[in-house]
């Protein structure tokens, strides 16, 4: 007998298919993870695959009854990449859940197969507000950029911040920020000076941050894909921003742990609101940071702790279930579901399927040699502010 669930995924790809009895096997999950593992994103892919890998070091590969398995690919950061990895794993692997996705064009791009086959996607990385509405498959364990955004527009409007041009990336994320920032930020009575886009791939800052310059704003707010950031804050630097007392203010992209070290000086005292510090202070995290290194990682980012987190969301789902990977099961056991995270308490909201978390708000500092964003206040159990506004 053929199962209900061979005839989804059999609706993704017309083909005719030879069903082994190893597609049917009962005693192994596959988790099919997608990422960008090479081009000019594969910092997300390794930050993401390596801290899964440490989950399961720590956590075991075995989870009510089951072996998991973890199937790595690389997109490229190529959403047609993606689409084909996706659908490849999901009828020729017969995987039960797609996890990943390191940019939203990439996430996008999967929801489909997600609905069609009735296969879990865990996003882990990518973070435009729309995604988990794409299909009710989708979960996600990284954040919303409004989420991150509207914490900081409100910190800068209480101190002294009176005007701001906003630089954001020109895709999705980007706008999502530039709009809750922009939003959030006049409606404390701050002035919008300029809003500026820039290109999401190989950007050349610096004609734009001379604009910025020119303009004379109080601070310049600024999104850019992680790995990034090293980029934009060499060519803030060259442009003299930082010496014409231009405030840089941002969501923890630009400072992304993984690259902070390498920025110099200039990053000091940059105010970035976001969900995840390196310099986060619990036992929890220490634990994290001291399996990200084992695994062969450096130090997590904020990339790295929603592919742990996505795979804490796979194990505890799974043993809610007693290891039943039914589709529609999974998804339904995710909802609500809470526990610790390195970064703090989080939860998936049972409504919209995105997490429920704490923003902290952050200054980069020298610790010890080193630089890190250093966390001095919180929002706590932030839901994503564009589905709470609706």
């Amino acid at each position: 007998m053929i199962s209900k669930r061979f005839l989804t995924k059999a609706g993704v790809v017309a083909a005719t298919l030879v069903i082994s009895g190893a597609a049917f096997a009962q005693d192994t999950v596959k988790v099919g993870l997608i990422l960008p593992m090479t081009g000019p994103f594969a910092s997300t892919g390794r930050q993401v695959s390596t801290a899964a890998e440490a989950y399961m070091d720590v956590h075991g590969s075995e989870v009510a009854g089951k072996e998991i398995e973890l199937i790595i690919e690389d997109d490229g950061g190529v959403p047609d990449q993606t689409k084909r990895i996706a659908q490849e794993l999901v009828v020729n692997e017969d995987v039960d859940i797609l996890a990943g996705f390191g940019l939203t064009p990439l996430a996008f791009a999967t929801a489909p197969i997600a609905s069609q086959a009735k296969v879990p996607m865990v996003v882990m990385s990518a973070g435009t507000s729309s995604i988990t509405e794409k299909s009710p498959y989708i979960a996600r364990t990284s954040f919303t950029l409004a989420q991150s955004t509207v914490p900081l527009a409100k910190w800068a409007a209480e101190n002294d911040i009176k005007s701001v041009v906003t630089v954001v990336a020109d895709y999705a994320p980007g706008i999502d920020s530039e709009n809750s920032f922009s939003k959030e930020f006049e409606s404390h009575g701050g002035e919008i000076v300029e809003k500026i886009r820039v290109p999401v791939a190989n950007p050349d800052f610096a004609p734009f941050l001379q604009r910025v310059r020119d303009l004379e704003p109080d601070a310049v707010f600024v999104f850019v894909p992680s790995g990034v950031g090293s980029a934009f804050m060499k060519q803030f630097r060259d442009r003299g921003l930082d010496e014409a007392g231009i405030q840089l203010i941002g969501t923890g992209d630009v400072t992304d742990d993984d690259i902070l070290n390498d920025m110099g000086d200039v990053a000091k005292g940059v105010i970035t609101t976001h969900i995840y510090s390196a310099a986060h202070e619990s036992e929890l995290n220490d634990t994290f940071k001291e399996a990200f290194r084992a695994a062969g990682g450096e130090r997590p980012n904020f990339m790295a702790v929603g592919g742990w987190d996505g795979m804490a969301l796979i194990y505890q789902a799974l043993e809610k279930t007693g290891g039943d990977t039914d589709g529609d099961a999974l998804i339904e056991a995710m909802k609500g579901l809470a526990w610790e995270s390195p970064r703090g308490p989080i939860s998936i909201d049972p409504e919209t399927r995105d997490i429920i978390q704490d923003i902290y708000y952050r200054e980069v500092k020298d610790v010890d040699g080193e630089l890190y964003n250093v966390e001095f206040g919180k929002e706590e159990a932030v839901k994503d502010p564009v589905k709470a506004g609706q």
